[in-house]
């Protein structure tokens, strides 16, 4: 099998490139031993602290986040870095021609029950050059088309990494013996149709209408307009979710709730949303907000969060239809699909 640097020596990419997607998968190396001693470190439970989006801080979320800015700000490549974590963007290298956005630990509430976790990221070009001291947030906000690479790793049974550079998506398993990625599916594909889907059925009483009655459809099962059965999965980290996705086709959606109005969506723009709507992308699959496709929205700032809406293209389809108006006798449209 190739490894993972044997591989990205045969795709083109510019020698920084390539260094800075070795250097995010030599970090998740040791956060995956982190995540894989838990308890044995004392890494698990919950700190007293919050992020820039109001929830409570794991540990963990510290800790594995410390570890990609410290490396990540010591690649020349890496201009900047906006993370979950990060109330602020952070300034690494001036001479650096990509800016890094991450999720340090997706799915950290998994963390105490020995669930999935993973570690998402997206890559973007720096768009000119400027002096220490003066690289703004404004650099980062990038339409998703723009990404220059993007993956996870998702720490499960075994160590996995999803990766596009534009040229379709590659899963790497790391070897636990060698501690190096190795080439395991090398054109990941995303089946056209499906009877998997996924999502937080906690808050279906909060959904718009046509989220609703997409899914009534579904649970009606074979007696229902749909006439098949369809399963729900839910893992409650997007990272886990999506590979599922990626690996056997499938729905993933976390939609736009009026639960708590300030707040109506849930997954963030720049370090999840755009990175996993370009990988369903690159393998055949498709992204939406409901209204709008992920990766071309204009981002208004880091921490901006978007409806989410991917996976097999003809079952995204039938559920966009839902939001068009089809199937529904009434449309709520009093949340924009981009709003912050």
């Amino acid at each position: 099998m190739q490894t993972l640097a044997q591989y990205l020596k045969t795709q083109s990419l510019t020698p920084s490139l390539e260094n800075l997607i070795l250097t995010l998968a030599d970090t998740s190396k040791a956060i995956s031993l982190a995540v894989r001693n838990g308890a044995l470190a004392g890494v698990l439970g919950a700190t007293e602290q919050e992020n820039v989006q109001g929830e409570t801080q794991k540990k963990l979320d510290i800790i594995t986040n410390d570890m990609l800015k410290d490396s990540l700000k010591a690649n020349m490549a890496v201009r900047g870095i906006a993370s979950e974590e990060e109330d602020n963007i952070v300034e690494a290298n001036t001479e650096g021609q990509y800016l890094v956005c991450f999720d340090p630990l997706d799915g950290s509430s998994n963390i105490d029950i020995n669930s999935l976790v993973g570690t998402i990221f997206s890559v973007l070009p720096q768009q000119e050059k400027v002096p220490q001291g003066a690289l703004t947030e404004q650099a980062f906000l990038q339409k998703g088309r723009q990404q220059t690479a993007a993956g996870y790793m998702l720490y499960g049974p075994s160590t996995m990494m999803a990766l596009t550079t534009g040229q379709g998506v590659q899963f790497f398993t790391l070897n636990p013996s060698t501690q190096e990625y190795l080439l395991t599916n090398e054109k990941v594909a995303i089946t056209s149709d499906t009877n998997e889907f996924a999502i937080n059925m906690s808050n279906q009483r909060f959904w718009e209408k046509p989220m609703q009655n997409y899914i009534d459809e579904l649970l009606l099962g074979a007696i229902g307009p749909r006439e098949k059965a369809f399963n729900m999965r839910w893992i409650a980290a997007m990272v886990g979710d999506v590979h599922r996705v990626l690996s056997r086709g499938g729905l993933f959606t976390y939609p736009s709730d009026h639960k708590d109005p300030n707040k109506p969506f849930k997954l963030r723009l720049m370090y999840e949303a755009n990175p996993m709507a370009w990988l369903v992308e690159q393998a055949g699959g498709k992204a939406s907000t409901g209204y709008e496709n992920i990766l071309d929205i204009e981002p208004n700032h880091i921490h901006q969060r978007v409806a989410v809406i991917l996976g097999s293209p003809n079952e995204v389809d039938i559920c966009l239809r839902h939001h068009q108006g089809d199937n529904s006798d009434e449309l709520n449209t009093q949340v924009a699909p981009s709003l912050v």
